[in-house]
């Protein structure tokens, strides 16, 4: 259940971080703010979740694969929802 959480906390931030650089790279500077406090949300439980687990090889793996999933959806939804 620990890679699962650790996908998906990577997956949102990633998400989150490849979405606000469009935002940055495209002003849209409405979408800012929120997303900033998002990821903020999101750092914080991923410190807090390896600071009490500890390093796993297979979380690197998760991580990495959350990572990589949420980037590519990250330009997909900011290409497709933010005008």
């Amino acid at each position: 259940m620990q890679y699962l959480q650790m996908f998906g906390a990577c997956y949102c931030y990633v998400l989150l971080r490849a979405f606000q650089q469009r935002n940055v790279a495209f002003d849209n500077y409405a979408w800012v703010v929120p997303t900033s406090y998002f990821m903020a949300g999101a750092d914080v439980f991923i410190i807090a979740f390896i600071a009490s687990h500890g390093w796993h090889f297979w979380l690197v793996i998760a991580n990495a694969t959350g990572a990589c999933l949420g980037a590519l959806s990250a330009m997909y939804a900011h290409k497709r929802w933010v005008k």
